[in-house]
């Protein structure tokens, strides 16, 4: 554990490994943690997973071909995310059904793919997440696309809240719902690819459903809740982080063990207040 500690404060690991993990892991935490709000509310947090089962898919298949994973996965995550939320809207096919049938064939041709090429080791970080793995271009995509999203949350702000708690009260004031909820699942995937890396596609939902959930037990209104979870979300990252680095375990899962930890506490204090 001391050996971890003292190489965590080595100049060639904090400068060129550590600082731009941690760099890209807070701006995409934000980015979940903000869009994870609108999603759990409007009862789409679903999505992130699904998609992040399409992002493996795209992202095995790039690795195959010899493409840059991040550049094949971005659009073809946002055209799934527009496709599913179409589907959402028709009765024929409910939201959930839609986002397993997509995942789960995005999942599988991913897998398939990858093992008939012998990648299954090189493709795994996709899936598990290997944040420190992360190379310089990563992270400044990473950085450059987070800002694009906090950005575009924050002027769309009071756009985006009148669509998550009441869509049809917003249309009969002139909002063009359906575009907003585009924007929102636009916005959404590139975050779910993003914290793929970090994540891996079996975690990257917890990034989004887990601090909204527990700023929820404490807080009553949208802003409130907004700040909170963005607030536990970065600070669940960098303990899980830390944890993960001088103990030897996964970052992904430590940092989702923390946000778990952080959801009991704040559940508890929700009880004691009421």
């Amino acid at each position: 554990m001391f050996d971890n500690l003292k190489l965590m404060f080595t100049h060639d690991f904090l400068v060129s490994i550590l600082l731009p993990a941690l760099i890209g892991g807070v701006c995409v935490t934000i980015c979940a943690s903000l869009l994870g709000v609108t999603l759990v509310l409007k009862k789409y947090s679903m999505i992130g997973d699904g998609l992040s089962h399409i992002g493996y898919g795209a992202l095995s298949v790039a690795a195959v071909m010899n493409l840059a994973p991040l550049k094949v996965a971005l659009p073809v995550v946002i055209a799934a995310a527009f496709v599913l939320l179409r589907l959402s809207s028709n009765s024929a096919v409910s939201g959930d059904s839609a986002i397993a049938l997509f995942s789960t064939t995005a999942l599988a041709i991913g897998i398939l793919v990858s093992s008939k090429a012998g990648l299954t080791n090189d493709v795994s970080h996709y899936m598990f997440g290997s944040i420190l793995a992360m190379s310089r271009e990563d992270v400044i995509l990473s950085i450059v696309l987070s800002i694009i999203v906090i950005a575009a949350f924050l002027l769309l702000y009071n756009r985006i809240f009148s669509v998550t708690f009441d869509e049809s009260f917003a249309r009969a004031t002139g909002v063009n719902a359906g575009m907003y909820s585009l924007i929102i699942a636009v916005l959404t995937a590139v975050t779910v690819v993003l914290g793929m890396m970090m994540m891996g596609s079996l975690l990257i939902s917890s990034l989004i459903v887990f601090p909204t959930l527990t700023a929820m037990r404490v807080c009553r209104s949208f802003r409130g809740v907004v700040l909170t979870a963005g607030t536990v979300s970065v600070v669940s990252f960098m303990i899980g982080m830390f944890i993960a680095l001088m103990f030897n375990t996964a970052p992904g899962a430590s940092i989702v063990v923390v946000n778990v930890f952080f959801f009991l506490v704040f559940w508890f204090i929700g009880k004691l207040r009421k």
